[in-house]
């Protein structure tokens, strides 16, 4: 069985996987936590806790709803490639938990939100003994006390040991066993979960697909595509998803000027109050169906306006947003006359002119608080442990390149750490390449299809198969957004080539 095929497998479960989470013992004051977080649970009006929520405010609001929200956080493994930072890194609303303390199964809850948040959990929980904070947080609905002995759930998993030592997923047949042996539905989950009704991938991309503009002679008017794109670069920034009116009307008013069709009139607050009918659109602080939305009632009244919560949650994931800006490109922005370099450069976009991203210190880094602006973080030693894994040898050639001090060959994310690609840096992420074949990856010269066949982009020959080995698994979402990528020319030509103007 090759590789994709075992890591298909294992996610084709009922459409979540199960998180078996102990608690802790009393020496890192878990059963204090729990009671605190959990049974108690968190107001989310307390000054101390409301100034820390960050951008997931609203999210948070919407979910609870004026009753306490019930909180977990997790701390993550010194070695990258742990499976506990697996857990961490995949978990999602709909995902089912177990918490366990003391060697039994003390509850039961499904995941609502999933989000990482430094400061609020040392609010909440404090740090450990390490002086670590358990920042990597998940909000939970429908907590359900249980009374199981956990190894009934060890044995039912077929494990050879009875205690769960740390955060551990279970997905496809494994989490089956759990919800059989369980023998019940999951619990009740408030339906209210912030996204606007229907706004799945799909529908965020036929949303795009279909946007209404103002047909002239020469054409669709660029005003509306040209606001999405500067407010899709604003949300790849970490930056709030609601901009004031007057940040809009300089950043959305020159991208007009500049990339807006011959004779186009500069008026952004034709899209910032238009963009509403697209299902993607909300302003806030006017209202009234007799509001007329010119550029001094729109100060006068403080207006803001962005990417609906839906919306911008659904572009938060790096392949929906990479979709999302190609899709703008080849049905809205494809005139030759739209400089794409420029543009992409001037909506802080740019970073798709390369599979390894921008990494100039102005983005936001997945694995830490939103809005940080930071550098990402990268762990040192990963590079070396994939090049040893493979021992210099390049996945795609299959050849070492030798020097006179030895072999030498290069780490290489698969979706590039830099903004806009927010890639994970572990070791499921990263490729052992050639220095060739490492700078043809960047530049989207080749890609690895579905099958781990290496093909050319322009010609889709099979040129090479991946090169393998089981102690190095390669997580095939990256695979996919890095294909995606090369594939879809709308973005992911080249930034640097001229285009007529």
């Amino acid at each position: 069985m090759t590789q994709m095929t075992n890591i298909v497998t294992q996610g084709s479960d009922t459409g979540s996987q199960w998180l078996l989470q102990p608690i802790g013992g009393a020496r890192l004051r878990g059963p204090q936590h729990y009671a605190h977080s959990i049974e108690k649970g968190i107001d989310l009006t307390d000054p101390a806790y409301a100034q820390l929520l960050g951008e997931e405010a609203e999210e948070l609001q919407n979910l609870f709803r004026g009753r306490r929200a019930r909180f977990w956080g997790s701390t993550r493994a010194a070695v990258e490639w742990h499976p506990k930072n697996k857990a961490i890194d995949s978990t999602q609303p709909g995902d089912e938990v177990l918490f366990i303390s003391k060697g039994s199964v003390i509850a039961r809850a499904t995941v609502v939100l999933a989000f990482h948040n430094r400061a609020l959990a040392e609010e909440i929980w404090g740090r450990d003994e390490d002086e670590r904070a358990w920042e990597h947080m998940f909000a939970v609905d429908g907590v359900v006390p249980l009374t199981l002995p956990a190894r009934e759930v060890t044995k039912a998993l077929g494990w050879n040991r009875e205690h769960v030592q740390s955060l551990t997923r279970e997905t496809g047949e494994q989490a089956l066993r759990i919800h059989r042996l369980l023998g019940a539905g999951p619990p009740a989950v408030p339906s209210q979960r912030g996204t606007a009704p229907g706004l799945t991938h799909d529908a965020l991309l036929q949303a795009i697909r279909t946007l209404k503009t103002n047909t002239k002679p020469e054409g669709p008017a660029r005003h509306k595509p040209l606001a999405l794109l500067w407010a899709v670069g604003r949300l790849t920034e970490g930056q709030d998803r609601l901009a004031r009116w007057e940040e809009f009307e300089e950043g959305v008013g020159s991208l007009i000027g500049e990339f807006g069709r011959e004779g186009d009139r500069r008026t952004p607050e034709y899209p910032f109050w238009h963009l509403r009918t697209s299902g993607l659109w909300e302003v806030e602080g006017v209202g009234g169906t007799d509001f007329k939305p010119s550029p001094a009632a729109l100060r006068t009244a403080g207006a803001r306006a962005g990417f609906s919560a839906g919306a911008a949650r659904a572009l938060k994931k790096a392949r929906t947003r990479a979709q999302a800006v190609a899709l703008l490109f080849s049905t809205h922005l494809a005139d030759p006359d739209v400089a794409r370099a420029a543009l992409l450069e001037r909506t802080r976009l740019d970073g798709y002119a390369s599979a390894s991203g921008r990494d100039k210190g102005a983005s936001s880094d997945p694995g830490r608080r939103s809005r940080t602006v930071s550098a990402p973080d990268r762990d040192r030693d990963l590079p070396a442990l994939v090049k040893s894994i493979h021992g210099h040898e390049c996945q795609v050639c299959h050849e070492p390149l030798e020097t006179r001090d030895g072999r030498y060959s290069e780490a290489a994310h698969i979706q590039g750490l830099g903004s806009p690609h927010l890639g994970t840096d572990a070791l499921d992420n990263l490729l052992c390449l050639c220095p060739n074949h490492h700078k043809q990856f960047d530049g989207y010269g080749i890609y690895i299809d579905e099958d781990w066949s290496v093909r050319m982009t322009t010609t889709g020959e099979v040129k090479w198969q991946l090169k393998i080995r089981p102690e190095h698994t390669i997580n095939p979402e990256y695979v996919a957004y890095h294909r995606d990528l090369c594939l879809d020319r709308s973005i992911s030509d080249r930034a640097a080539s001229p285009q007529p103007r």
